[in-house]
């Protein structure tokens, strides 16, 4: 894999390898998972330690996402909950959230509105819960919320910036930090459009860059069919044929997405990638160990001529 990585990138045996910086980019690198029937396995191919996104489906739940993430802390991992507002039944609900954060230390938390038609309680989108999740007191150091560079079918782009730049405000306010996890995009140059225009308005939380991860084409519309509509498959659905295009020999593969922001990465925020995995942990790890050993052997030949 990692000679396929070397050609790839254009390496000649002369050149860089990589870009510089990507390797920094790769090694902080979260795997999101799903708590459905491939979990089991997901799990066991994560690397040891692992920052570990566990998403929220409406048909599975919050307890679906409160159990695997227990699961992933007890192995020794460091999970990420999704917690989606619009499931949430009220105040007494999100303070029983607040007391579990707290109860199993979890430092991060991941919000975000959801897709569900109708709100289970009073929360109609994120920054209410936010609100009262902060309230209750959930020992979290950190909570992320969505940015859409690909835009919303369901939300006016307007009204998309307004609300990010609600969130970090509340965040400021609260004295909490945050970041911004990006929703699934193919297009680069829209991403960094994306990002610039928000940095110019005022945006200043960090960004986990979201890229689909090693992921054959089967598995990526299976599993999508299972979880529902979502922010990952309403990109597929609305962009059918150009992933089908880029997915031509099968499958995706995330390195020209990475390679694509690994020089200024730093300059533009981001602080780590945030994989959509769909469960193909195994392929995913195996290309971020690639890119990470192709890296030491380019810096000691480097080093040795």
């Amino acid at each position: 894999m990692i000679n396929l990585l070397m050609r790839r990138l254009g390496d000649s045996g002369r050149d860089r390898a990589i870009p510089p910086g990507m390797r920094d980019l790769v090694t902080n690198l979260h795997y999101e998972v799903v708590p459905m029937s491939s979990i089991d396995k997901a799990i066991d191919d994560l690397p040891p330690g692992a920052s570990v996104p566990v998403t929220c489906a409406a048909s599975r739940g919050i307890v679906a996402t409160q159990d695997c993430t227990e699961r992933l802390r007890t192995l020794g991992h460091h999970p990420i909950p999704h917690l989606v507002a619009r499931l949430v039944s009220g105040a007494g609900e999100t303070a029983q959230l607040a007391a579990w954060l707290r109860a199993h230390d979890l430092r991060e938390v991941f919000v975000v509105a959801g897709d569900a038609p109708d709100p289970v309680g009073p929360y109609e989108g994120a920054i209410p819960f936010i609100r009262d999740l902060l309230a209750a007191d959930p020992g979290v150091e950190r909570i992320g919320i969505s940015g859409y560079p690909d835009g919303h079918s369901m939300i006016d782009d307007g009204e998309l910036t307004s609300q990010l730049h609600a969130k970090q405000a509340l965040l400021a306010d609260a004295g909490v930090a945050g970041w911004v996890s990006t929703q699934m995009c193919f297009d680069e140059a829209k991403i960094r459009a994306w990002i610039e225009v928000e940095r110019a308005a005022g945006l200043t939380l960090p960004i986990r860059l979201g890229v689909p991860g090693v992921v054959d084409r089967t598995r990526l519309m299976k599993t999508g069919t299972k979880l529902g509509i979502g922010a990952s498959m309403r990109f597929l659905a609305n962009n059918r044929s150009t992933v089908m295009h880029l997915m031509a020999s099968g499958g995706f593969d995330p390195t020209d997405m990475v390679v694509a922001f690994a020089d200024d990465a730093h300059e533009l925020g981001i602080e780590a990638l945030h994989s959509f995995t769909f469960n193909a942990v195994a392929d995913t790890r195996a290309w971020q160990e690639a890119i990470i050993d192709s890296a030491i052997v380019d810096s000691t030949v480097h080093e040795s001529t």
